[in-house]
């Protein structure tokens, strides 16, 4: 298929029941064949755009303004010439395995069935899946998940690709085969719209760069050296990622005190080999790795969601309080929260309230906090974290970057001595990433532990004062390399 061309003139869209436009006074063309970058600060209304190019704002769920157009088509008239990938991978997968989801799509559009598994095998290659088609698609880690949803995409062969943040849940070499299969993948007069993060890695993937300003309209737009030479300064200011602006660390201002937690052959196979590890007070743990490694498993044991396969978890008697002969996983809901916060790899995974508002106040109302203190508590989250003016929205309208904030705020909330984490930078602007990292910093400053699953490079930079590397392949009890921060 050719490439597909998009016309966007004055479009704006307002979530049902919100005050605020998530998208307003946009205007934009783009060629067939043209690939662009999408930037903007988080809540500028990226991903929103996205949705409307794909044909995927339904009429009764907002207000639309303006029009758009894809190939000269309504866009919900066009959904056979677009492929999309957006920032949960997991929301796209609906087929038990993985052969059979990448064909999915092919199926539905009426592909021949003996071209449909020479796509499907093509299109798995392309992104570098390490697995045979019939692998259980439960059985993948969220990086997987994210290489198997665009090989769908790639699959359907279409002239308009959008990419929401498509390498943001994947290790530096699964970020690097996926740009590559972008790159090689995709035919070259294949239009593609790219929302991504990591600027300076999909620069090269691109000839144009298009930001969205956080009140409407778009504030830049045209080749990348141009657009960072004029504006790069004002841009870095408001939040943008922009390539050679650094962001200053944050170091530990005393060593790390006594240990919290101590893990002894913690395991939960096959997800998660057997693994020694000590957490710290006042100290910012990295735990990085592979995909695949267990990370996100080794963040819920930390978190006392899940049983031991293997091994112990053994909390200090300064965190467990009363009770410290039993382990984190049996402790009562309001005593895990008071002692150790969660947060998960999908926010929404853990959003159970109907405004923002409720589920920053849930934490601190199960603790048995007066209700002035609870309001407190949320209206400084609210602020710290940008998110006041979303503060009666529905968790489920925000956007990647604000729900992740959110859910960041929602284990703050109950100021837990220990913080577990699994990627809290995702989907975030320079402005709000900067912000993350001095929360944290300032909780390992008061003596809190603070653990990060991550792959974000830059994050373990600015913040981490030590570093556990898990292997892919199974390993022996203590199979992380522990490497220290020097000074």
């Amino acid at each position: 298929m050719g490439g597909v061309g998009v016309r966007v003139r004055g479009f704006g869209w307002r979530h049902a029941g919100r005050k605020a436009w998530a998208l307003r006074d946009v205007d934009l063309r783009v060629e067939a064949g043209e690939r662009v970058l999408l930037l903007g600060a988080s809540g500028a209304g990226k991903s929103t755009l996205l949705a409307a190019l794909a044909g995927l704002l339904p009429e009764d769920s907002g207000e639309r303004a303006g029009a758009i157009e894809v190939d000269g088509l309504p866009p919900h008239e066009a959904r056979d010439r677009v492929g999309v990938v957006f920032q949960d991978p997991e929301s796209q997968l609906v087929m038990a395995r993985c052969g059979d989801d990448v064909a999915f799509g092919l199926e539905n559009r009426g592909v021949p069935a003996e071209r449909i598994w020479p796509r499907v095998d093509e299109a798995l290659a392309r992104v570098g899946f390490p697995y045979p088609r019939d692998r259980p698609t439960a059985a993948l880690s969220g990086g997987e998940q994210q290489r198997l949803a665009l090989a769908g995409a790639l699959a359907l062969r279409p002239g308009l690709l959008l990419l929401d943040e498509p390498t943001a849940n994947l290790d530096p070499a699964g970020a690097a085969l996926v740009r590559r299969a972008v790159a090689e993948a995709v035919d070259a007069d294949t239009t593609l719209v790219l929302v991504e993060h990591r600027v300076a890695e999909a620069l090269p993937l691109v000839d144009r760069v298009v930001v969205l300003a956080a009140g409407g309209g778009v504030r830049a737009d045209g080749p990348p050296e141009r657009v960072f030479a004029e504006h790069g300064a004002a841009l870095a200011a408001d939040g943008v990622w922009v390539p050679d602006h650094p962001v200053p660390p944050r170091r530990a201002v005393a060593p790390a005190g006594e240990v919290l937690l101590t893990a002894e052959r913690l395991g939960l196979p096959p997800r998660l080999a057997p693994t020694d590890l000590a957490v710290r007070a006042g100290e910012a743990l990295a735990v990085l790795g592979p995909n695949g490694a267990g990370k996100s498993t080794l963040a819920l044991l930390l978190g006392g969601l899940l049983r031991p396969g293997t091994g112990r978890l053994t909390a200090s008697g300064e965190l467990a309080d009363a009770d410290r002969r039993t382990p984190p996983h049996r402790w009562r809901a309001p005593a895990l929260a008071r002692r150790i916060g969660s947060v998960f790899q999908d926010p929404e995974h853990q959003f159970v309230t109907g405004t923002v508002f409720d589920e920053l106040a849930l934490g601190p109302r199960r603790t048995g906090r007066p209700e002035d203190a609870v309001r407190a508590v949320v209206d400084d989250l609210l602020e710290r974290l940008r998110l006041t003016r979303l503060a009666r929205a529905n968790p489920y309208t925000l956007s990647g970057g604000e729900a992740r904030r959110l859910s960041v705020a929602t284990a703050l909330a109950t100021a837990p001595r220990l913080l577990v984490c699994d990627e809290p930078t995702f989907g975030q602007d320079r402005r709000t990433w900067s912000e993350l990292v001095d929360l944290f910093a300032g909780l390992r400053d008061a003596g809190h532990g603070v653990v990060t699953v991550t792959h974000d490079a830059d994050f373990v930079d600015a913040l981490a004062d030590r570093r556990v590397t898990l292997d892919r392949r199974p390993v022996p009890a203590g199979g992380g390399r522990d490497e220290r921060r020097r000074p």
